[in-house]
């Protein structure tokens, strides 16, 4: 049965997609812990990152790389934090967050968005692709 991200990455789930290619996919966190959280995933489904090829390991990071400096030109913030989990789909995927303070990442709150406010820091991240 196919995870809820390759759904996404299908076209089934709508999402708000930031940046694809032929392997990777970007697109912000419906459960966002700060504006502009952003996951990126393979394309293809594996449940754990560490599984993936060291090339495609690399080449995913590189990928992520692209998609965190358009977040931080986009997102208020002093860095972009990188946090693999991995429990919550198994679906091989990298959270990429804005951060001020170390704080700032805490996985037990999140900020609530409307639709609006998505699609707004959406636009801001996309046009810094």
């Amino acid at each position: 049965m196919a995870t809820i991200f390759t759904k996404i990455v299908k076209g089934e789930i709508p999402c708000y997609k930031i940046a694809e290619d032929d392997r990777f996919f970007a697109f912000m966190d419906i459960n966002p812990v700060a504006v502009g959280h952003t996951l990126v995933i393979p394309q293809h489904e594996d449940d754990y990152i560490f599984n993936l090829a060291d090339e495609e390991l690399g080449a995913m990071m590189v990928f992520a790389k692209k998609v965190a400096k358009a977040i931080e030109k986009a997102v208020p913030c002093k860095r972009i934090a990188v946090a693999v989990i991995g429990l919550e789909v198994p679906h091989a995927h990298i959270h990429l967050i804005p951060i001020t303070q170390e704080g700032d990442m805490d996985f037990k709150k999140h900020v609530k968005m409307s639709e609006e406010e998505f699609r707004e820091v959406q636009k801001h991240i996309v046009e810094n692709i």
